[in-house]
């Protein structure tokens, strides 16, 4: 069998207009709920960025945050996804829960935290993943797994249990403009609806072929 032979139907529960949220942090809200009790990892997004000139690249983060300002991450500030999201000032996000057969999609502008919720969020990690901010200088080439192990062995020998966030690390939030809710379907006729926010702050929503 060939890979384009892969294939598989999908049987979700309609979304339609008429019981989607007006909100889309709302209707978020309801998927996450719902997908806190089937997914695996639930919070896992692919965080999309491009540099100036266009070129995308794109990870998986972890959400750390929800409310009506928008999507919330952290990560190290000189790292490739945050020298991206600096120069152009936007980020994409998706969310796919496979269980449920579900996708959202997250357009929009990017701001970075306040200091003071860099702070909180820094001291609830475990201690050893404070540790290893000061052990990773992230996306930067590193000689050995070795050299790697090293500089987090210095870092705990250092700080010990009380380790200060660094400035060069602390989050994001993606300030959505577009949203995008996706349920597979029997037959390939997927459920879309795109929320989209309005100059006067408002949200409209419309069906979107699939």
């Amino acid at each position: 069998m060939s890979i384009a032979d892969l294939r598989r139907d999908y049987s979700g529960e309609p979304l339609d207009e008429a019981s989607a949220e007006a909100d889309p942090f709302r209707q978020f809200s309801v998927w996450f709920t719902q997908a806190l009790e089937v997914e695996g990892d639930p919070t896992a997004m692919a965080l999309a960025t491009a540099t100036r000139d266009g070129r995308p690249s794109v990870r998986t983060v972890l959400l750390k945050g929800v409310d009506d300002r928008g999507f919330l991450f952290y990560t190290n500030y000189h790292s490739r996804k945050a020298r991206e999201m600096d120069q152009t000032g936007l980020a994409s996000l998706l969310f796919l829960w496979r269980s449920v057969d579900r996708q959202v999609r997250i357009e929009g502008k990017i701001e970075k935290v306040t200091e003071a919720e860099s702070d909180a969020y820094f001291a609830t990690r475990p201690v050893e993943s404070r540790w290893s901010v000061y052990a990773s200088r992230q996306s930067e080439r590193v000689e050995s797994r070795a050299a790697l192990e090293s500089r987090y062995e210095i870092a705990r020998h250092t700080y010990g249990e009380t380790v200060p966030r660094p400035r060069w690390w602390g989050g994001y939030r993606v300030v959505p403009d577009e949203c995008e809710f996706w349920q597979g379907r029997p037959n390939r006729l997927h459920d879309r609806l795109q929320y989209s926010k309005q100059s006067n702050g408002l949200w409209t929503r419309e069906r979107l072929a699939p």
